[in-house]
């Protein structure tokens, strides 16, 4: 309500209609404003429009005149009526009337009209779909002064938005357009109550005006770009409608998207004007612009005014009539009644009766399926449902098999019952079971276990621990699915298509899953979105371009004459590969792994880290919705003893990824060669050196030395596990350390100024208060830090140790956690540094800190590390790759080589 401060207008008229019109009325109503009349169009079919019936409800006098003037002329008694309750404010919310000027000039303050353009470009009533016909980046609205011109009087306020390459009419208006507008409204009455609106002449430049769009002149230029196209069907859909000639007749097109993936394969389609035939494929019709670019249209409508999915564009003629059952029988006489009603001009309803032949409009559509809702509430209509069945007989066959679920694709069934939290503004739905063969189910053996949220030790979920029964079933489903299904004879552009669909649906859910992160692993709820979630997302965009870009090579011979011979290389998928990943990125190593290895075209059964399993859980179901076939990935959560033992001696596992430590990656080599000599790649522990030169850009090195430990809480296995800081700025480099170490907030990982969370378990938490104990005990200085936080949780302090020496515990094992290890070395002792920092059976990451590039360099090339940051850290990106040397492991995760990974090379020699 206003404030004691806020006056209010006491008289306003509101002339206009629809829903739009209704919430602008209820909502000046509830800031204080007093309506005095409601002027809106009359009844519709008994009907009467949102605002009238808002306020009847309130008991505003209501006044429904079917017109304002006659041949031009004002109809007095109507101007008469309108003046009679004293308006001083006229509000025009949304109005299809021509309202005379002596009405629009008559109040005090005058009268206020919105419109759907950011004026003055757009004038005229089709302003929205002008907005995406002519591309427009920016769609908006305006709020103007009425005058006797087409929209053209001064601006009171306009706002705008970014146009997206998926936005339509609709989603324009129910995004913005819609809601903004309302309560701008609201502001703009507000502004003229505190005699604060402004009057700003519209500029002529720029200026448009664009009539309504007709069906006789919406059809599409084919020699176009595709962009421009694009445009042109979404800014007609749904009226007219933008048509084409395809096969020779006209057809209607809704629904355009841009491609940016791969065209899929498809059959073609002539297309009258088009540079290339269209493609039907399995998501729709593919057009292709003057430009080579490609869109998608989704739906088509014919001239008899049926609509039909444009992927059944050949198979629309197909179906066969099913045979109803008494009670079906039943419910469609009910229909056929509901039928009559709309259609009152239509003595009987026969089998044959077409909907809109017979005078139907879009308002009709709306009314049938809301008046067939109450009759059967398990089948849930659309307005496209209609428009696909336009005859009686076609409409009663599509209701049946939606009563029956006989067109629907067997649905993933998902067991959320005991995993459903409301958390971080969101109801949170998580799977726990395993997935297995496209489908959630629990373990064979039936057994579970908790999974618990960090932050304070609570449990979310049971989640299923899986039996070496489980791992067989999943490994049998990921070798029939590679060598029978779909997958394996999958066009690589389509698998890639399918993997850039799956990262669109990630983005699509990203809230959700950096939620689950932060509530399984800890993470700060910023960072899981924008890293572990969102670097996730780039890596299986990234790897779905490459699908179809694995390529062999020719090779030129040595040729026995007289013969002619040619040789040529392959590089092959290898089959059923398994992914074992570590807890500190539970959704990112799962990328990192997963994406290059169905890009390559694999089929994959992965663990998940059994302390944090739900994101791959989740990641699971997003992968149905997705549509990758069955079988073709499999999460099975578990123990790595019992699990990832199974799946390193599995004799039909060709591959084994595994992220974690140096002793298990020991292992899992070990049983991989013993049982069928497996392909390997492992990345294991890390003990990072960063080097700390005096001439170092001092704020920068306290900035990125910082991130280089306390990163993600230090459970990173890049971190740089021991600092070398040149003797001269050692005492400054620690105590601007410990000043910054000061200001970090530690607390719960969802509330957004959170710095530092919980570490990721409780195990994990002793071993570093155990870690800091023998620092204490072998003589390094604790500075600041080293003990559990006072709290709930798993919270480790952010620790800092000097005066380390080489021989020292710290000074040789990964923490893995929050903990700086500092060792000072003597000014201008770069190769003593440098053998330093080697001296160590870990080699995955280093790091230097220096202004001059020649010392970058020579540390650079002589620090035994798969990764080498000059003047920054913790900078991977998913083209770049990643992995160690040493007892750090081998094999690469990310850019080209990750995918060699997962392939393997059959040279070929034909004889001509």
């Amino acid at each position: 309500m206003l404030g004691e401060s806020d006056p209010a207008l006491s008289h306003l008229a509101l002339i206009g209609q629809s829903l739009f019109g209704q919430e602008v009325y209820t909502n000046l109503r509830k800031q204080g404003h007093k309506v005095v009349g409601v002027f809106t169009v009359p009844d519709k079919d008994g009907k009467a429009d949102p605002l009238a019936v808002a306020a009847e409800k309130d008991g505003t006098p209501v006044f429904k005149f079917p017109r304002w003037r006659v041949k031009g002329k004002p109809i007095s008694e109507v101007v008469d009526t309108y003046k009679a309750v004293g308006a001083e404010l006229n509000v025009l919310p949304f109005c299809s009337q021509f309202i005379p000027m002596n009405v629009i000039d008559h109040p005090k303050h005058g009268s206020i009209i919105y419109h759907p353009s950011l004026l003055p470009k757009h004038r005229g009533a089709s302003a929205i779909n002008w907005t995406l016909i002519e591309g427009d980046k920016k769609a908006g609205f305006s709020i103007f002064w009425a005058d006797d011109g087409l929209d053209t009087g001064p601006i009171l306020l306009q706002k705008e938005c970014a146009v997206e390459p998926s936005d339509t009419v609709d989603t324009l208006y129910n995004r913005f357009l819609f809601p903004e507008g309302i309560n701008s409204m609201v502001e703009a009455v507000q502004l003229i109550a505190d005699g604060k609106a402004p009057r700003i002449p519209q500029p002529e430049e720029g200026a448009s005006y664009e009539g309504i769009q007709k069906k006789s002149n919406a059809k599409v230029n084919m020699a176009q770009p595709a962009e421009v196209i694009h445009n042109w069907i979404r800014g007609h859909d749904k009226v007219p409608g933008a048509w084409a000639v395809l096969d020779g007749q006209p057809v209607t097109l809704y629904g355009s998207s841009l491609l940016s993936s791969p065209v899929p394969a498809g059959q073609p389609l002539e297309v009258e004007g088009a540079s290339q035939p269209g493609l039907i494929t399995s998501s729709g019709l593919v057009l292709f612009g003057s430009d080579g670019k490609a869109l998608q249209v989704k739906s088509l409508q014919f001239e008899d005014g049926k609509m039909i999915p444009a992927a059944k564009y050949f198979s629309s003629g197909d179906t066969t009539s099913i045979e109803l059952t008494e009670e079906e029988k039943k419910m469609a006489e009910e229909i056929r009644v509901i039928w009559k009603g709309i259609l009152s001009n239509v003595p009987v309803i026969e089998d044959t009766t077409d909907f809109f032949k017979s005078g139907a409009a879009s308002m009709d559509v709306v009314r049938l399926i809301e008046e067939i809702k109450p009759k059967c509430a398990d089948v849930q209509l659309q307005n496209e449902d209609v428009y696909m069945a336009t005859s009686f007989h076609d409409f009663i066959q599509m209701f049946v098999r939606r009563l029956r679920g006989e067109d629907q694709e067997e649905e993933l069934v998902i067991n959320y019952v005991s995993a459903t939290k409301d958390i971080n503004n969101m109801t949170l739905k998580m799977p726990y079971q395993c997935f297995i063969n496209g489908k959630f189910e629990d373990a064979e053996n039936g057994k579970t276990y908790d999974t618990v949220n960090p932050t304070d030790g609570s449990v979310i979920c049971k989640v299923s621990f899986a039996s070496v029964a489980d791992v067989d079933r999943a490994v049998a489903a990921a070798k029939e699915a590679f060598e029978t299904g779909p997958w394996g004879k999958m066009n690589p552009r389509d698998r890639g298509r399918l993997l850039y669909k799956l990262a669109d649906l990630m983005e699509e859910h990203q809230e959700e899953l950096a939620t689950i992160e932060a509530i399984d692993s800890g993470a700060v709820y910023t960072l899981a979105l924008k890293t572990h979630v969102g670097m996730s997302i780039q890596t299986f965009r990234y790897f779905a371009g490459w699908c179809d870009k694995i390529q062999g090579t020719t090779i030129p011979i040595n040729q026995a004459r007289p013969n002619r011979n040619l040789t040529f290389t392959k590089k092959e998928p290898l089959g059923v590969c398994a992914i074992v990943i570590p807890w500190n990125y539970p959704l990112m190593m799962l990328a990192w792994k997963s994406a290059a290895c169905l890009a390559a075209g694999n089929t994959l059964v992965l663990k998940p880290a059994q302390v944090t399993p739900l994101t791959a859980l989740k990641f699971a179901e997003l992968t149905v919705k997705a549509g990758i076939p069955k079988g073709v990935i499999n999460i099975i959560p578990g123990s790595g003893g019992l699990v990832g033992q199974r799946l390193s001696d599995h004799p039909d596992i060709r591959k084994l990824g595994f992220t974690g430590s140096t002793p298990i990656g020991k292992q899992i080599m070990k049983s991989c060669a013993v049982s069928n000599l497996k392909k390997v790649s492992l990345e294991l522990g890390g003990k990072s050196p960063l080097i700390i030169f005096s001439d170092c850009d001092m704020d920068k090195a306290v900035r990125m030395g910082m991130s280089s430990v306390f990163f993600n809480k230090g459970e990173n296995c890049i971190a740089a596990g021991r600092l070398f800081v040149e003797e001269s700025i050692h005492d400054e480099f620690i105590a601007r350390v410990v000043e910054e170490i000061k200001k970090m907030k530690i607390g719960d990982p969802l509330d957004r100024s959170t710095d530092h969370g919980p570490q990721n378990h409780k195990a994990h938490l002793d071993k570093l208060v155990e870690y800091c104990d023998i620092g204490v005990k072998e003589g390094a200085t604790l500075v600041y830090g080293g003990k559990q936080v006072d709290r709930p949780g798993y919270f480790m302090e952010p620790t800092v140790f000097t005066d380390v020496e080489d021989h020292m515990f710290i000074a040789k094992e990964e923490s893995f956690g929050p903990v700086m290890v500092v060792s000072r070395f003597k000014d201008g002792d770069v190769d003593g540094v440098l053998s330093r920092a080697n001296d160590t059976e870990f080699g995955l990451a280093s790091g230097v800190f220096t202004r001059d590039i020649n010392k970058a360099m020579y540390v650079s090339e002589r620090l035994e590390a798969g990764t080498v940051f000059v003047n920054t850290y913790n900078k991977t990106d998913v083209a770049a790759p990643f992995g160690g040397f040493k007892q750090s492991g081998f094999g690469k995760d990310l850019g080209e080589e990750a995918l060699h990974e997962y392939l393997r090379t059959k040279a070929v020699t034909v004889e001509y």
